[in-house]
């Protein structure tokens, strides 16, 4: 389980993303490097991390379902994912 702390700040994050989006992309094909150095860290995509839905967990994201593997193999094994079979896992 991820702690609040960090789940606040990447909530913080998607939301200045969200923010600079248009004016980073102008900036961009301007060319204008320098300006775009000025804008938050934060705000910059990459700084982004994908979490589980669930639990918080940042690494072992599957984008499909928007959850980690460990919660993707918990939710398959109790049948709460339709269509997943399990193999030899």
């Amino acid at each position: 389980m991820a702690k609040e702390s960090m789940k606040a700040r990447e909530v913080k994050r998607q939301k200045l993303i969200e923010k600079y989006a248009e004016k980073r992309e102008r900036l961009k094909a301007e060319g204008d490097f320098n300006a775009l150095q000025l804008l938050p860290k934060n705000s910059n995509p990459i700084r982004y991390h994908n979490r589980c839905k669930l639990t918080g967990r940042p690494k072992g994201y599957m984008r499909q379902f928007g959850i980690s593997r460990i919660t993707f193999r918990e939710m398959a094994s109790a049948g709460l994912i339709p269509g997943v079979k399990k193999a030899s896992w």
